[in-house]
């Protein structure tokens, strides 16, 4: 019996429906707002998917975009990533069936954009620009490079005591005003990166422009791209911002390039994503944060590091509350990181700056990236920071006697000189080999 319908037309018309698709040309789904509470919004959306990206449309014209987050028996829940100004019940909704994308390209840097991609610095985007979608997974554990090449910081105490890698992720833990914004400004300017990419997550607005201008200035911008997303924005775009960062921080990590990316801060991202969680009726568990706040950090977290194509070093800041660095999220996102930075609040009281708490900091890839010598002078200046730490009440107080013990006598020696290396303006900078020469240098002293 003959074929009624010839092989070539089924593939012609598959190939037709596959264009199709690829365009987004297909007819979209229209829905209606059944239920507006604060920014979360209820409505009928057959075939919505959680993370697809909706259009409001208001009596006046605005279109206010939204995302899908869940559902509730037939019901479609959207949350609104803008402010919810004239939605109210009946308000048309259309189906984008794609998720939130950001423009990716060389073009991007030098530029500050907010969580959508848009500019927010008064100058139009231009060059070759090709969308991207926010999410994405991350490496492959199997076929991720080993981590065995310094990133150079810049900053001494940092690139003597707490040796980073490229490709490494690691976390800046502190009370607020101990100087995080102002450390990251100097490892932006002066680390040893092809590009920035800084996310200011739930950032004040006023800190913004004090950021780019004076912790990050002129010439850390031209290398950076910095999204933006500040504490007065909804919620669900305060998420997005770190989200939108890590997925151009990703575009140019794929192009080869050595990528350092920073966000500030975790604790305000896994608020704003606790405030999502619990407008969409998840339980609240530690100090109020939902399951789904424990579930994304790894997720997110785990997209830096380093690929077959090039790498993204991260530095991702931990605002402690009530300097408490066992809370929920600092717990979380030091058992993720590759390490933990403690900037002590006692430190900075001193004028001492960066405010680094050496002794309770750690760089976990320190043991492989050091050669034999520079670990040997960095246990010593260790060792004299804790032996002088033990015995500095006794010494205040006038208690202890000179010649007691040989080795409090060499760290209250070596002291100041430890302190003259450990501090350093935020205008000053040393390479990596001259890091290393001035720690070796108190080591061989002190022999």
């Amino acid at each position: 019996m003959d074929k009624l319908v010839d092989d070539e037309y089924i593939k012609d018309l598959d190939s037709a429906v596959q264009e199709l698709l690829n365009k987004n040309e297909l007819r979209k789904w229209t829905g209606y707002v059944n239920k507006v509470v604060g920014l979360l919004l209820e409505a009928k959306l057959p075939g919505a998917m959680v993370g697809e990206l909706c259009n409001i449309i208001t009596d006046h014209g605005d279109v206010k975009p939204a995302e899908v987050v869940g559902f509730r028996g037939d019901i479609s829940l959207l949350l609104l990533l803008v402010d919810g100004k004239g939605v109210h019940q009946g308000s048309k909704i259309i189906q984008t069936g794609r998720p939130l994308e950001v423009l990716v390209g060389e073009s991007l840097l030098g530029r500050i954009l907010d969580s959508f991609g848009n500019p927010i610095d008064g100058k139009p985007l231009e060059g070759n620009l090709v969308p991207k979608g926010l999410d994405a997974v991350p490496p492959e554990a199997y076929g991720r490079p080993r981590i065995d090449t310094v990133f150079s910081t810049g900053v001494r105490v940092i690139d003597g005591l707490l040796t980073l890698g490229i490709g490494q992720r690691i976390g800046i833990f502190s009370g607020s005003g101990v100087g995080k914004s102002t450390t990251l400004g100097m490892i932006a300017r002066y680390g040893d990166a092809d590009v920035n990419v800084i996310a200011l997550v739930g950032e004040r607005g006023r800190e913004v422009q004090d950021f780019i201008e004076v912790s990050l200035g002129e010439e850390g911008l031209k290398k950076s791209v910095v999204i933006v997303a500040t504490s007065d924005q909804p919620a669900m775009l305060r998420v997005k911002c770190l989200y939108a960062a890590t997925t151009i921080a990703e575009y140019f990590r794929d192009q080869g390039k050595n990528v350092l990316l920073m966000a500030d801060s975790i604790t305000r991202l896994a608020m704003s994503a606790r405030d999502v969680g619990l407008s969409v009726g998840e339980p609240p568990t530690m100090k109020g944060y939902t399951p789904s706040v424990f579930a994304m950090l790894p997720k997110i977290l785990e997209r830096s590091g380093r690929s077959k194509a090039g790498a993204i070093t991260a530095i991702y800041t931990v605002l402690v509350e009530g300097d408490d660095f066992n809370e929920p999220i600092a717990d979380a996102a030091r058992g993720i990181l590759d390490g933990h930075i403690i900037l002590s609040r006692s430190i900075a009281a001193r004028n001492h700056y960066p405010s680094v708490e050496v002794l309770n900091s750690v760089s976990r890839l320190f043991p492989d990236l050091a050669v034999k010598e520079h670990q040997e002078a960095a246990g010593f200046v260790r060792n004299m920071m804790a032996t002088y730490n033990n015995a500095e009440d006794l010494i205040a107080i006038g208690a202890y006697e000179k010649g007691s013990d040989p080795r409090i006598d060499k760290a209250v020696l070596l002291k100041p000189v430890i302190d003259s290396f450990l501090q350093q303006g935020i205008y000053e900078t040393t390479g990596f080999e001259e890091t290393i020469k001035l720690l070796t240098a108190i080591y061989q002293k002190a022999k």
